[in-house]
């Protein structure tokens, strides 16, 4: 549902780049300081729809019947079908069309939850607006946003819909996705722009699908959904088919050989079967079914269902994966590369301590604030982007922080010693900014001081200034700009002595694991010329230094420990402070004891390596500090030349170069920007390092899983092949008719595999190193295994077919015997793939009780194919004795002991090289 272009575009021809921003809330009924009232924008949701863009109808289950109905084989039972209707075999007819049925049946409900499935995962991953409602700023699902909200925009953020912007400060866009203009456009709120200006000179304007990549801005919705100009371009477009993961396509390519050699083969065991005297037709609907049970068409199928169930585990773990195929890659990890703020720590920012007056002030006992304190409380809570909101919360909490971590705790820290920002910002309202950004590492923001205003304490060239400049950021970038310091109550010149005890502070606060910012201030008699670097940002007095802790989470020191054991080597890449790097990872054990001077590199020491001497340095470095995103994305390259399989983690607009090129990226859920998710392979929804850790060992099960149901069912379908061919080839006679090949297909394809997608991890999943990068489902000599185990197989069914014979039972009762034995023996073997290599004993035989399910399912069902009269006579079925079922059961029952002999037999064999190999 989309609203109607009435309601999208008042502005007649949608010009909203001609309207002023007044006109534009006042023809939009809604005011820029409070945005529109809860009430009036559930109305206008309600008229107007959701701010969705138009997407291509979902398949409806007829569909999805017909692509089962329309598969090469099974136009060919259907042909088999008709056949036998001209014939007079009419019950053959009706038990394949009942199978055939009942497969699509399969094959629909399948698909369905696969689609239901990866529906979740999206709805997970739905884009957010930060937005003014009722006078407060809220976070809602971008597609809850209507025409007349007022949206909050900064660095990262992706543009929600189409906005005329109100404010704008320093804010550049990138509109790549909508123009193709590779570099960000200057955005201005107050710009003139001609009505015929194309989209990319509107510079007043900002449009759904865009991100902003620098600055800040406010806008108000002018369009939403198919009214927006994305939505225009979509409504154009045909959304494709998905793309397939490698894995399906691997398989798919696998199926496409074996279906070839298969129908070879038939054409062999249908030649061979007409020369040893078979019926004609017979043979025909014995080559058929055999065609059809033996080529594992259903692969890819069974995979895309695995590999959702799978990312949905992951979901409930708290990793949404955007993409499959990062499933797939997961298991290959050698290298977690990961931030550490809000993903080794808590995110959870307070400022404790602070340097002002040449002192050091714990600032987690509050007290009523004096002289230096009050300038380095106040100018953190002024030169700040983050706001404090006053609302009933569940916690307790008498305020809710909004904003960057760092920021909130400067806001909050000011809060609990008696200096409220909002009133704050009432009396001294910023009138200018130059935005912070990892290069300069600060931000300035100018603030009118009204004469009788606030009262400040300290120097009175500060105190009296009519406007105040105040300037936060890394103590080095802040310091590298002050000519003074405020102490005592007085200005003192910034001589070398007064700037080495600030350096020296700093370093003390960082070597305690404390984030350090500098506060400095400038007093000005009028604005500067400009709001920029060089202009504004100069002749600053220093007024202090605050330290703030982020604790690291209590959970990462373990999944450090686990992820080494797996062979995943994990590595902090910061930004932070050589010192606060250290100690934070000593903590949690990425950096061993003493080791932290050999084992850390900086971003001024890697600007003086080579490539080739960091390739050399990789494996002696477990953290980066000090680090730009630019080093981020150089560090990812090396690691990937040198083999690695590398994860990364993140969460700003610039980390996406590092998260794209990584092997997966894994983007931070909480406090990652919307480019960053973008970029993403996945995102941590509690931005955790133990979630990275714990989606590798989900995407270790999953990939193992699929290895286990492909061989399980080559292995089966092979035995099928073999049973066949070997029978008409010593002159046996068919072991099985048409119908019966179809039943066993159908029965023992089906939940069995499925329950080997869901297998739980094996005992030592996470202390066996990472497999090859590119390893296939083949690999580790799996392609002899299903052969051996095909062979069992179809030996069990020929030797009780044979004995059958030999002991005076006519051909009936021996094809009985023979279904039996391959449909039961199938079931028993499904247990042998539930560990490659590992005893199923000490697994449990009962530890994966879906398995458990679908054996006593199928089971079942083959039981009443073979008791109950009805579905008896439809497959050629007469009744058995007491001794013919013993026969079958320990047939049935002897794939179990023979795998776990050949299984032992490969671990001797394995520790024994082991053994050899450690001499």
């Amino acid at each position: 549902m989309t609203s109607s272009p009435a309601h999208r575009t008042p502005a007649a021809d949608g010009a909203w780049h001609v309207v002023a921003p007044p006109d534009v809330c006042r023809r939009l009924g809604t005011d820029p300081q409070h945005g529109l009232s809860r009430e009036e924008a559930a109305a206008r949701l309600a008229r107007d729809g959701p701010n969705l863009l138009p997407e291509a109808p979902r398949r409806s289950l007829l569909a999805m019947a017909w692509e089962q109905v329309r598969e090469p084989l099974v136009l060919i039972l259907l042909a088999a079908t008709a056949v036998s209707v001209v014939l007079g075999e009419y019950t053959d007819a009706a038990v394949i069309l009942a199978i055939v049925a009942l497969n699509t049946l399969l094959g629909v409900t399948q698909e369905s939850r696969a689609e239901q499935a990866l529906e979740a995962l999206k709805a997970m991953v739905r884009p957010t607006a930060r937005v003014l409602r009722g006078g407060h700023v809220v976070e809602l699902p971008a597609q809850e946003l209507v025409v007349g909200d007022v949206v909050l925009l900064e660095a990262g953020a992706r543009i929600p819909a189409d906005l005329r912007l109100l404010q704008t400060y320093n804010f550049q866009v990138d509109e790549s996705p909508l123009t193709g203009e590779s570099v960000p456009v200057h955005k201005e709120a107050g710009a003139s722009v001609p009505a015929d200006a194309p989209l990319g000179d509107r510079r007043n304007m900002a449009y759904m699908g865009t991100t902003a990549t620098y600055g800040r801005a406010v806008g108000v919705v002018v369009a939403t959904g198919q009214g927006t100009e994305m939505g225009r371009i979509a409504a154009l477009l045909q959304e494709g088919e998905p793309e397939p993961t490698p894995l399906q396509r691997r398989l798919a390519e696998l199926g496409k050989v074996l279906g070839g050699l298969v129908l070879g083969v038939v054409v062999v065991v249908f030649g061979v079967g007409l020369l040893r005297g078979e019926p004609l037709l017979d043979m025909f609907m014995t080559a058929v079914s055999l065609a059809v049970a033996a080529i594992p068409e259903g692969l890819p199928a069974v995979v895309t269902i695995v590999l959702a169930l799978g990312v949905q585990r992951m979901a409930r773990r708290r990793a949404i994966v955007r993409r499959l195929p990062a499933v797939e890659t997961l298991g290959a990890a050698t290298v977690i590369a990961s931030d550490k703020t809000g993903t080794i720590t808590q995110n959870r920012m307070e400022a404790v301590q602070a340097w002002v007056d040449g002192e050091m002030v714990d600032l987690r006992q509050p007290g009523q604030p004096a002289g230096g304190l009050v300038w380095l409380l106040r100018g953190g809570a002024l030169c700040n982007d983050a706001r404090l909101e006053c609302e009933e919360r569940a916690d307790g909490a008498p305020w809710r922080a909004v904003g960057d971590p760092t920021e909130t705790a400067l806001l909050e820290v000011a809060a609990r010693w008696g200096i409220w920002p909002g009133e704050l910002a009432e009396a001294l309202p910023r009138t200018g900014e130059v935005p912070f950004d990892s290069v300069r590492k600060r931000m300035a923001t100018l603030h009118a001081n009204a004469p009788g205003g606030l009262t400040w304490p300290g120097p009175a060239e500060l105190a009296q200034a009519r406007w105040l400049l105040f300037v936060k950021g890394s103590p080095e970038s802040v310091l590298s700009r002050c000519r003074a310091l405020a102490q005592a109550g007085a200005i003192r010149d910034l001589d070398d002595d007064a700037r080495a005890a600030a350096q020296e502070a700093a370093a003390r606060m960082a070597q305690g694991a404390l984030r350090v910012l500098a506060v400095a201030a400038r007093p000005l008699s009028q604005p500067p010329e400009a709001m920029d670097e060089a202009t504004a940002e100069r002749d600053l007095v220093l007024v202090g230094l605050v330290g703030l802790i982020d604790p690291p989470r209590p959970e990462v020191a373990e999944a450090v420990r686990l992820a080494r054991s797996a062979g995943v080597r994990p590595i902090m890449i910061t930004g932070d402070h050589r010192e606060t790097a250290v100690a934070i990872a000593a903590q949690v054990g990425l950096l061993r004891e003493g080791d932290g001077r050999r084992r850390v590199l900086t971003g001024v020491e890697l600007d003086g390596t080579s490539d080739a001497q960091l390739e050399q340095m990789l494996d002696d470095v477990d953290v980066y500090a000090r680090i730009s995103p630019q080093h981020k994305l150089r560090i990812v390259e090396a690691l990937k030349r040198r083999g690695h399989v590398v994860a990364v983690t993140g969460d700003g607009v610039n980390d996406a170069p590092a998260l794209r090129r990584a092997d997966v990226g894994a983007a931070m859920g909480v406090t990652g920007t919307d480019v960053a998710k973008g970029a993403a392979d996945m995102v941590l929804a509690d931005d955790n390092f133990a979630t990275v850790v714990a989606a590798i060992a989900e995407g270790r099960t999953i990939f193992d899983n699929i290895k286990k149901f492909v061989h399980y069912l080559l292995s089966a379908n092979l035995s099928e092949i073999m049973a066949i061919f070997g029978a008409i080839l010593l002159g046996m006679g068919r072991p099985l008719t048409a119908v019966q090949i179809l039943w066993v297909n159908l029965v023992t394809d089906g939940l069995p595999a499925l329950a080997l997608g869901v297998e739980p991890p094996e005992p030592g999943l996470m202390r066996r190193p990472p497999r090859r990068r590119g390893e296939g489902v083949f690999a580790g000599g799996m392609a002899w295994r299903d052969a051996y185990q095909g062979l069992l197989l179809a030996s069990l069914v020929l030797g009780v077919f044979g004995w059958m014979q030999r002991t005076g039972h006519d051909m009936a009762a021996a094809r009985s015997a023979a279904f039996a034995t391959l449909a039961m023996a199938q079931l028993v073997h499904a247990f042998n793939m539930r560990s490659l290599t590992q005893s199923l004993f000490r697994i449990g035989l009962a530890s994966n009780r879906w398995m458990v399910g679908a054996f006593v399912a199928a089971l079942a069902l083959q039981l009443l194919a073979l008791l109950w009269p009805p579905l008896a006579s439809a497959f050629g079925v007469v009744p058995l004795g007491r001794a013919e079922w013993e026969v079958i059961a320990v047939a049935s029952l002897a794939p179990l002991p023979v795998v776990e002999a050949v299984k032992a037999i490969e671990r001797a064999v394995r520790a024994r090289r082991a053994s050899g190999n450690a001499r």
